[in-house]
């Protein structure tokens, strides 16, 4: 297929895309995975805080759980869901490079100690050279890898990544072949007591960059603002009662997994922003959009960003604190608007 026919499809591909989301609706659906950070989703929905906050805006939400975490993100992308739970890099590496406009609706944590690298009878990061590594490829725990392996002057051509998915991480680990492994709670969690097993690397060595956010389809949500401010609304609710509610907690642990030690242990290296105010100041920082360019570069260089990609910026990301990339181009935006319509007490 010539250049300019590739375009014109990708042209068109994309304005079904939006006069298709751009649709008035009552009706959404949400779609989330297991994950420290994520689990508020389940309660939410068991709760009836969700339901209670989309009733109040006269419409209906369904949130429906996937064991595969990046199924749910090309379901969404593939538009079966109307927003969906992912990490800063995943939303800008497949609905984005996808042209599926995104919005980060809710910036809900960063993960401050919840991803790490596991060696199988080693001590040390250094120890990774030469090994093969199990990890989602191409994913958030491959970026933060690269981010490691710079710490201790290695590259991935020190290494040979093995794609596994994050539902089978735990089980490959333990096999006898697999000896070093890269994933994120509650999957490391269950990892890193096994006699053979050293954590040797964790998130908090790089604090705010790996985001998990909500993300929601850019035209859905401004032509259907009520759904956007059900969801955020809903989640503050369960912010603020998860907090002085272990019984929630304990909840939220169960459905995961694990039981509440385990899972207050998860959210201990979490850095969950539990007021809109947090929320918003963290977005709103220029560090974000300092954060963003590292993840467009590494996504840049594995090919993440597509084919027509000449650069790292050729997808736009667009935070309060200015775009990165192309502004002709904006795919990914983080939106503080409705987090703060929580903070000035408007939903």
């Amino acid at each position: 297929m010539n250049k300019l026919k590739l375009l014109l499809v990708l042209a068109a591909l994309f304005t079904s895309q939006q006069s298709f989301a751009a649709e008035t609706k009552d009706k959404f659906s949400v779609c989330w995975s297991i994950y420290v950070g994520w689990m508020p989703w389940d309660y939410g929905d068991s709760s009836g805080i969700i339901k209670k906050w989309a009733d109040k805006y006269d419409i209906e939400i369904d949130v429906v759980q996937f064991n595969d975490y990046i199924e749910s993100i090309n379901q969404y992308t593939a538009g079966q869901f109307d927003a969906c739970t992912m990490t800063n890099m995943d939303a800008l590496t497949i609905p984005a490079a996808s042209f599926v406009d995104s919005t980060a609706l809710i910036v809900g944590d960063y993960s401050n100690g919840n991803d790490g690298i596991v060696l199988k009878d080693k001590k040390t990061l250094k120890d990774i050279k030469g090994q093969q590594v199990n990890l989602v490829e191409l994913s958030v725990s491959h970026y933060f890898l690269a981010r490691a392996l710079e710490s201790v002057g290695m590259t991935e051509r020190d290494i040979k990544v093995v794609n596994t998915s994050d539902a089978d991480i735990v089980a490959a680990y333990s096999s006898k072949d697999v000896t070093a492994v890269v994933t994120w709670n509650p999957a490391l969690s269950e990892i890193t007591p096994q006699p053979s097993a050293t954590e040797v690397y964790d998130s908090s060595k790089t604090p705010g960059e790996i985001l998990d956010l909500m993300v929601a389809n850019t035209e859905t949500l401004k032509a259907n603002p009520n759904f956007g401010k059900a969801l955020v609304g809903a989640w503050y609710e369960i912010m603020e009662k998860m907090q002085v509610d272990s019984k929630i907690r304990t909840e939220m642990a169960v459905a995961s997994g694990t039981d509440l030690a385990g899972y207050d242990a998860q959210l201990a290296t979490t850095k969950m922003f539990y007021t809109p105010k947090d929320a918003v100041t963290f977005t709103a920082d220029k560090q974000l959009a300092k954060t963003m360019e590292y993840v467009a570069k590494f996504s840049f260089k594995h090919g993440l960003l597509g084919e027509s990609a000449p650069d790292f910026g050729f997808i736009g990301i667009e935070t309060p604190a200015g775009i990165v990339g192309d502004k002709n181009n904006v795919q990914l935006r983080f939106d503080t608007s409705y987090m703060q319509m929580a903070l000035d007490g408007k939903l």
